[in-house]
């Protein structure tokens, strides 16, 4: 009777492990779909295109946790699963919609460990609920291993048969999901994580040609020729601000005074029609810097950029950055400057005007090209300028939520209260110059979001554009001496001040503010020049980096009315 009661006990115990391992099962495959559950009712899929996203990667996470016996040591080898869905928990938090993207991969691996820091403090919800649904799932299946516990014939047969029955179904549906497509990349662009490993297969491949890009790019020549030179001393100032919306900037009609020095600048050209072509620092500034078109992506490892170009008209060139070294394009593009200068922490954007001084004080040179990359309006916002500058307040280190919204606006707007400083510090000292001939160039890389209406979308970066993201400061100066050597260029920038353009302009603008001809070099394209092209198409270069028109990068029509508003036509 004894042996019996054993015997019982024993197979009550067994049953009851094999429970707790299948629950574990479930509980697996069941925490892996909730991205695709909410994937399916954020994005603009086909009801087809919704059934296979669903279906497949369920019926693919059963038949997983089951290849094995013990499914604990599944579990574990599902960690880049389990890692992706958490990541794209985190995006959807941040911005409401889209998958994993190219740029995300390509951020996380270019952003330095303190503006993640900063940016992981203030989305805590998301770290919190991603952590509260992943890591218990990611010990028990240790402790399931640590006990050597065993999923039962009988359930696996079950899950796996059913796991396959809904894999099937799902791939059924992805013929009239592909009909129904558009673009006709179902399994590419809309089934999740398929197209997260797409894109990050992508990523991989930026980088390798971003590290090969001495190489590409050797023997490259601009051939430049100068077709006009001032008397005396020429001073080139190229300023490429950070995170820097039009919509927040008094010059651009914001009831807010965050322009109050640059609203006294006396022959200030403001460019109003200014989109981005990337709402990625990595991908924007390079193309800032690059002659290469939009549609051009590949050519952007072949050619060196702006210092190069100044370089062989015989210019002595600086670069000098408020940002950390990048590890991409930008660093490459910058490292033919003949001066490279990162300036360390604390990092506000004055410092880069102490060292403007000590380049035009202490240097001999006649021609001068500076590059300056600010920090600009980098979240965190409220770390981008001293505590005088707090004008707007409250202003303070608050969670990305819409009941701080005007906390976090406030901060943002303080940022660019000091940009506008920084930057009439540093014409006022250009102005002391005397007999130079200086121009200045800014613009920012891209715009951002503050939570501004229902889609409650914050930040940059995201896979598909905002208004707010794509709309950018830029503006123009030109000193006493280069408006009396260059006067038909101070009245073309003026005369097109309104004009349609992107950010690919700003290359052949400042090469054409120094009368630059040569290679690569489209006067069409420059903003001083008076055959300036207003009729040229607008592309803006997503995340497949395929040359695309702004209508078809995501924008809604929250985004097309403040366009209007603006008199912008994507």
């Amino acid at each position: 009777m004894e042996a019996d009661s054993d015997k019982k006990i024993r197979r009550r115990a067994v049953k009851t492990r094999s429970r707790f391992t299948t629950l574990l099962t479930v509980y697996f495959f069941v925490t892996l779909i909730v991205p695709n559950l909410v994937l399916a009712n954020t994005e603009p899929y086909s009801l087809w295109t919704v059934e296979a996203l669903i279906l497949m990667p369920l019926g693919f996470y059963m038949m997983w946790s089951v290849a094995l016996r013990r499914s604990g040591v599944m579990i574990w080898l599902a960690f880049p699963f389990i890692f992706f869905c958490a990541f794209q928990i985190v995006l959807l938090y941040l911005f409401g919609n889209s998958v994993i993207a190219t740029d995300m991969f390509t951020n996380v691996l270019t952003t330095n460990p303190g503006e993640a820091g900063e940016l992981l403090g203030n989305i805590y919800p998301a770290v919190v609920l991603v952590c509260a649904m992943y890591l218990p799932l990611l010990w028990l299946a240790a402790r399931e291993i640590g006990l050597k516990r065993y999923i039962s014939r009988t359930t696996r047969l079950n899950v796996g048969l059913t796991g396959a029955a809904i894999f099937a179904v799902g791939m059924l549906a992805l013929w009239p999901a592909y009909r129904a497509s558009e673009d006709r990349h179902v399994l590419r662009d809309e089934i999740f994580p398929l197209n997260v490993f797409y894109n990050l297969g992508l990523s991989g491949s930026e980088f390798r040609k971003s590290h090969d890009f001495e190489k590409s790019s050797e023997g490259f020549s601009y051939a430049p020729r100068r077709t006009a030179q001032a008397p005396g001393r020429e001073v080139y100032i190229y300023v490429i601000g950070e995170a820097s919306r039009a919509m927040n900037w008094q010059l651009y009609g914001y009831d807010r005074e965050t322009n109050p020095r640059l609203s006294q600048v006396r022959g200030l050209v403001v460019f109003r029609n200014m989109l981005t072509q990337s709402n990625t620092t990595h991908k924007s500034v390079p193309l800032i810097l690059s002659s290469v078109n939009t549609d051009e992506h590949e050519e952007l490892y072949r050619r060196k950029g702006l210092p190069a170009l100044f370089n062989e008209a015989g210019f002595d060139t600086w670069f000098i950055s408020n940002q950390s070294r990048q590890g991409a394009m930008i660093d490459n593009l910058a490292h033919d400057a003949r001066h490279l200068i990162y300036i360390r922490s604390p990092r506000y954007d004055m410092q880069l005007l102490d060292e403007v001084r000590k380049v035009l004080e202490n240097s001999d040179s006649q021609k001068i090209l500076i590059v300056l990359h600010c920090y600009g309006s980098h979240f965190s916002y409220h770390q981008r300028y001293p505590r005088e500058f707090a004008h707007f307040r409250p202003e303070g280190d608050v969670a990305i939520a819409k009941q701080h919204r005007q906390t976090l606006v406030n901060a943002y707007d303080n940022s660019i209260r000091y940009t506008d400083h920084f930057l009439a510090e540093t014409i006022a000292y250009l102005r002391t110059l005397e007999d130079t001939s200086t121009a200045l160039l800014y613009c920012a890389d891209h715009g951002e979001d503050l939570i501004d209406d229902d889609r409650e979308r914050f930040l940059h970066a995201s896979p598909t554009t905002t208004a707010y993201q794509l709309y950018v400061a830029s503006l123009a100066w030109f000193s006493d001496a280069y408006r009396r050597n260059f006067p038909e260029k101070v009245a073309a920038a003026e005369a097109n001040e309104t004009a349609p353009a992107t950010t690919h302009a700003l290359f052949h603008t400042m090469a054409d503010m120094a009368s630059l001809e040569g290679r690569f070099i489209s006067k069409e394209t420059s903003l001083v020049n008076s055959g300036y092209d207003r009729t040229a198409p607008r592309r803006y270069l997503n995340d497949h980096n395929e040359a695309v028109p702004f209508r078809k990068t995501g924008l809604g029509p929250e985004d097309m009315e403040v366009f209007r508003r603006y008199g912008i036509e994507p």
